[in-house]
């Protein structure tokens, strides 16, 4: 039994480096029209919040100094006063989603044996366990992680349009009822 406690805290320990948090460092979105052939190539898929407020989805045709020709229905042309905003969504790495289920399999795998009888079991089994375990959820992990969209990063944001949130409240009295309506818009 010496043994399996003694794996169990080492297993621990690793599940518990695994599953810290890891710092991502975002970049900050360029300032000027003119730079984004630093973050954007031809081909890219953007999503360009335009002078009005409407978010158009489409792919980078033409990248140039003081234009941006977007790929939509048709071929959108913008010149840096009609953007506030140009957002990408970047694909989200299966890693983390891998090393998370691999360490719930390994959880897994080590609540299986203190359960059962495993008294006899030695180093070997106990790896073999806890490897079974540990790769079927990090196959888990992985495909779960693969299916969910990576989040929109701001690539440029026009100057002097920070992003601005709306709280609307509106009464709403009738004869059977009386209440407020709360929207709020990011």
């Amino acid at each position: 039994m010496k043994l399996i406690s003694s794996t169990s805290r080492i297993l621990a320990a690793g599940a518990a480096i695994v599953l810290l948090p890891v710092l991502a460092g975002a970049q900050e979105p360029v300032k000027s029209f003119d730079q984004l052939n630093t973050r954007l190539k031809v081909g890219d898929t953007i999503w360009l919040t335009d002078a009005q407020g409407r978010e158009i989805k489409g792919k980078v045709q033409g990248l140039g100094a003081a234009s941006l020709t977007l790929e939509a229905r048709t071929p959108l042309l913008f010149a840096p006063a009609d953007v506030r905003v140009i957002q990408e969504r970047r694909p989200d790495s299966v890693k983390n989603g891998a090393l998370i289920g691999m360490g719930a399999g390994m959880a897994v795998g080590v609540v299986s044996m203190l359960t059962l009888d495993f008294e006899g079991c030695t180093f070997g089994c106990v790896a073999a366990v806890l490897g079974y375990f540990g790769g079927i959820g990090a196959g888990v992990g992985a495909l779960v992680d693969a299916m969910i969209p990576g989040k929109k990063q701001v690539l440029y944001r026009a100057p002097g349009s920070q992003p601005t949130a709306r709280l609307s409240l509106v009464p709403l009295i009738t004869p059977a009822r009386k209440g407020v309506a709360v929207s709020v818009r990011f």
